[in-house]
């Protein structure tokens, strides 16, 4: 949530300012602004609320003057989406501008000093009290960074942040804890600040993360990177894997049909090199330096949010079966309010697609201070949980542009199958039982190119249930938490209700709601449960509900039971909510086209929750 980008260099800054904001829109915004340095030694600031399309008109296509600034997209937390309460803030003075991701939580307290002190506030925000408190220690003859470090010592909460001054002309200071910032090392003296590396592609692929606790200044004659207790500290030079087609649409109308279509490539990658076939095992480089104290593990315990945690709860149902280890699913944002049971003798899975969930990296920081070894499944290379975890697997799966999250869901399914093969070759697992876990990896992307030509037949059937109100996703076992993934695409991206159960628990409760205006997506691939699962379609029928099947087999059987099928392939069980969720992804898609929804990002959402 909320992006930042930062420039300073020889080209015009408003121009590669607004370019990046441009990159970070997916990351879900609700109003955007720009600081310009211009060439006087004066601060030019622009705010708007709403799009970016407001503020570059603002701007003008002859843009900003000057060769440093610093810019924002902002998602709200304090304070409602108004072009006050838009960033970069200013001192009062207009001399400080200030862009800040993340929540000061010792806001209120700070406000009222410096209200007693004399400070006029004109906005809600948490984040204009940093830029006062800039102001206001500012020391006689100090530098910019001087006074930031002062500020910051008195600040609770997370923040990532950028600072100009025309009291301290070109220079941007930059400083982070607890919400991701790196820096751009361009060519020519370029130097770019970013909340991600989206921001700051386009012009190098050499990035800088700052690690918690750490501030950077920035300025033509290069950069320096410092730790607020324990002074410099050199921060290694990483490059970006992926370039600009990655997050460019390529010819598809919106970024989540080009990532679920992206899906039979992502899928190879996150498995390249690391199955074996006639172990029937599977080698993950990450997590090799970990076997002793993999062996140990007495149980396992993923926390994950959003739907990241319906990953993990396919994987709990794979590790239990695979490896034979209790595991259990928490969400992240509970974990460490919970007082949890967690020891030396647990194995902490971590799940996030962009490596800076807020609550998933309390939960991570949380199991290691009980003595927990903490594992790591993510996307992005260099993300604070890949760096502060024991070891992990990466996805390989690019960046995810589309804020309702598709080709890193499924994914995150295969790292964990992995995973559990991994181990579970390591414990009980029968190498023939291995083999074919292998085989059905190796087909895999295959099934879901098939899945994909089902496009057009489903948004047919998405034309026949747009206006539905309320949606019911139904499944059992391996197919439970997939039905949990499909209701929350719907819900996403339409804004239609949708709830997902267990298929059992639906006569408990949900069934009262069935009737004709109801429809019902039952998860009823031809697997060990899949007659209980019929006897709920059954169910579901005598009270004139609408049912969309989703199967591998046994379309004969349920003939005049469903009124739609959608067939996916046959494989192993562990892998078919691979399969069975690719069509739900198509589906909440063209449900919502069809209702003219914002699907790349749809209202109140954000790509990367950075905050509690």
């Amino acid at each position: 949530m909320c992006g930042i980008v930062g420039y300073i260099g020889g080209k015009q800054a408003s121009t590669v300012l607004l370019e990046g904001l441009r990159r970070l829109e997916y990351r879900g915004y609700d109003s955007a602004g720009a600081t310009v340095l211009d060439p006087d030694g004066t601060l030019h600031t622009i705010r708007r609320a709403g799009k970016l399309d407001a503020l570059e008109a603002a701007v003008g296509r002859a843009g900003l003057p000057g060769l440093c600034g610093i810019g924002h997209t902002r998602w709200a937390t304090h304070g409602p989406p108004t072009e006050v309460n838009a960033h970069p803030h200013l001192s009062t003075d207009g001399t400080i501008a200030l862009v800040h991701n993340g929540i000061i939580e010792n806001a209120g307290v700070l406000r009222q000093k410096l209200e007693a002190e004399g400070v006029q506030f004109r906005s809600d925000t948490d984040t204009e009290v940093v830029v006062h408190l800039i102001d206001r220690l500012w020391p006689q003859g100090g530098a910019l960074e001087d006074a930031v470090v002062a500020a910051l010592d008195q600040v609770i909460g997370a923040y990532g942040i950028a600072v100009v001054s025309s009291r301290d002309p070109n220079k941007i200071v930059a400083a982070r804890q607890g919400s991701p910032l790196l820096l751009g090392i361009g060519s020519n003296g370029e130097l770019l600040v970013g909340s991600d590396a989206a921001a700051v592609v386009a012009h190098t692929r050499d990035v800088v993360y700052l690690d918690e606790g750490d501030y950077a200044v920035l300025t033509p004659d290069g950069y320096r990177t410092f730790h607020l207790r324990q002074g410099p500290v050199r921060r290694q030079v990483h490059e970006v894997t992926w370039d600009l087609a990655a997050i460019e649409k390529g010819g598809f109308e919106h970024f989540m049909l080009k990532e679920i279509f992206e899906q039979p490539q992502t899928l190879r990658d996150v498995t390249r090199g690391r199955l074996l076939e006639e172990e029937g095992a599977a080698r993950l480089g990450g997590i090799t330096v970990a076997d002793h104290d993999l062996l140990s593990v007495e149980r396992i315990i993923i926390t994950a949010c959003g739907t990241s945690w319906h990953s993990a709860l396919i994987g709990e149902y794979m590790l239990e079966e695979i490896t034979r280890i209790p595991t259990k699913v928490e969400y992240a944002s509970e974990f460490r309010y919970k007082n949890p049971v967690v020891d030396e003798r647990t194995l902490v899975i971590v799940v996030s697609q962009s490596g800076e969930t807020a609550d998933t990296l309390a939960a991570l920081r949380e199991a290691k201070r009980r003595g927990a070894t903490v594992m790591g499944i993510v996307n992005v290379v260099g993300s604070s949980i890949a760096r502060e975890t024991d070891f992990g697997v990466y996805l390989h799966a690019g960046p995810e542009i589309g804020v309702a999250s598709t080709k890193a869901f499924t994914s995150q399914v295969a790292a964990l199958a992995l995973f559990s093969l991994y181990l579970g070759r390591r414990r009980d697992l029968s190498i023939l039982e291995g083999r074919r876990l292998v085989k059905a990896f190796q087909e895999l992307p295959g099934q879901v190119t098939e899945i994909l030509k089902l496009n057009d037949g489903i948004r047919r059937l998405a034309e026949l249930y747009r206006d539905a109100p309320n949606f019911l996703y139904l499944g059992r076992g391996y197919q439970f938490p997939a039905a949990l993934e499909g209701a929350l695409k719907l819900k996403e991206v339409s804004y239609i209700h949708a709830e997902g159960y267990p298929a059992a628990e639906m006569k408990h409760g949900p069934i009262a709601l069935i009737d004709e205006k109801m429809p019902v997506v039952f998860l009823a691939p031809h697997d060990g449960v899949y007659h209980k699962v019929v006897s709920n379609i059954e169910e579901v029928k005598a009270r004139r509900g609408q049912v969309i099947a989703v199967v591998n087999d046994g379309v004969e059987e349920l003939q005049g039971k469903v009124d739609h099928f959608i067939r996916v392939p046959e494989t192993h069980p562990v892998l078919l909510p691979i399969l069975t969720s690719i069509p739900l992804q198509l589906l909440a898609y063209h449900i919502a086209v069809l209702r003219g929804c914002d699907v790349d990002q749809p209202r109140n959402l954000a790509k990367s929750v950075t905050v509690e």
